[in-house]
């Protein structure tokens, strides 16, 4: 049995120890294994652990719950990933409250160029479904990896239009791969291992417990680079989706509806209050989101002297100072600013001949 796994996953059964104080135990400590060895006294000095959170570290249960689910793991071909490895979705090291331990089943590539996300009410309207197959069909040419969480309307429409359009999607869960929920989503979500995968942050045997679904929308909103809206009521688990990506400094984006539609009042209220932008297309999308911005820009051989950078530009270029290059991602995950702004601000920068695009999205001062 793989000994650092065991530990990896047993930091996850502790009760009352979130993700946060998970890493903050694991930066104190040197590892997970070093978490459940350390001293009583020394686990109590940590910030934020108490001797009830010491004494859960130090009982030797979760070390025993998580041996059975490496087994579970084996036996159904899961990849497990720790918040350290290499394969960790990147976009998620950039979130504060981003899981510790993730379970993946599929093929897909989770730190793939260019991820979307695509949420809306249960109930969708013919209208609604119409509107998510176009704009799917319409951003296949960007081969765009599609995450939704399965749920009945807009989210089962999404990942049922990528697969038309041969694109990955991945279905995060809110409960343990043992199981799908809702079940009459099941072979969808069969066909999806060879288009995509499963996504979740519990184990198994974990049920879909409404508690669930908010920490589930967390990794929906993380994982891309934007959320996209289609169809909401005033309240609901889109709109939750919405206001975490907001506060991972992630584009958002809604598909206005009718005055009076009850599935439009939460996507006009996201687009009035400026926490998403109005989108009709997915031309709208490509265009706010840089993707064809910068593809035909020549930057000029002499960068302009003197020039004044607004505060914005500035951080950019501060960031730039510190790499040789870097991946418009990463930059939009370091200056905690929206794909849209960054690469706005890349093309006024690539016009003064201050920054230059090279291949593979990457960027570095003249």
């Amino acid at each position: 049995m793989n000994e650092n796994l065991k530990y990896k996953i047993a930091l996850t059964f502790i009760p009352k120890i979130g993700p946060i104080l998970a890493k903050r135990l694991i930066s104190y400590c040197g590892s997970a294994e070093a978490v459940f060895k350390e001293k009583r006294w020394a686990l109590e000095k940590i910030p934020g652990v108490g001797s009830f959170s010491a004494n859960a570290i130090l009982n030797q249960n979760v070390i025993e719950r998580a041996e059975s689910e490496i087994k579970f793991i084996e036996k159904n071909v899961i990849h497990p990933i720790f918040y350290l490895d290499p394969d960790y979705p990147k976009r998620l090291t950039y979130c504060d409250d981003s899981p510790v331990f993730l379970y993946f089943k599929g093929n897909a590539n989770m730190n793939s160029e260019k991820i979307i996300s695509i949420v809306g009410t249960r109930e969708a309207t013919d209208h609604g479904k119409e509107l998510c197959e176009k704009l799917v069909a319409d951003l296949a040419v960007h081969n765009v990896i599609i995450v939704s969480g399965l749920a009945y309307g807009i989210d089962i429409c999404a990942h049922k239009a990528a697969m038309d359009n041969k694109l990955s999607t991945i279905c995060v869960l809110a409960h343990g791969l043992d199981k799908i929920y809702p079940g009459v989503h099941a072979s969808t979500a069969q066909k999806m291992l060879e288009f995509g995968g499963w996504l979740t942050d519990f184990p198994s045997k974990t049920t879909p417990d409404r508690e669930n679904f908010p920490s589930r929308n967390r990794i929906v909103a993380g994982i891309a680079d934007a959320t996209i809206v289609i169809e909401s009521k005033a309240g609901g688990g889109s709109l939750i989706t919405a206001d975490i990506a907001n506060s991972y400094s992630r584009d958002v984006f809604a598909f206005p509806g009718r005055v009076g539609d009850e599935c439009s009042v939460g996507c006009n209220n996201l687009i009035k209050q400026n926490k998403a932008a109005l989108i009709q297309s997915a031309a709208d999308v490509v265009y706010i989101m840089g993707w064809e911005q910068t593809k035909n820009v020549k930057a000029p051989q002499q960068k302009q002297l003197f020039i004044e950078l607004k505060p914005e530009e500035e951080l950019v270029v501060n960031v730039l100072k510190e790499k040789d290059s870097i991946n418009i991602d990463d930059l939009c995950l370091v200056c905690k600013l929206p794909m849209s702004k960054v690469s706005s601000l890349l093309l006024t920068l690539e016009f003064s001949g201050i920054v230059r695009s090279l291949p593979g999205k990457m960027y570095r001062l003249n």
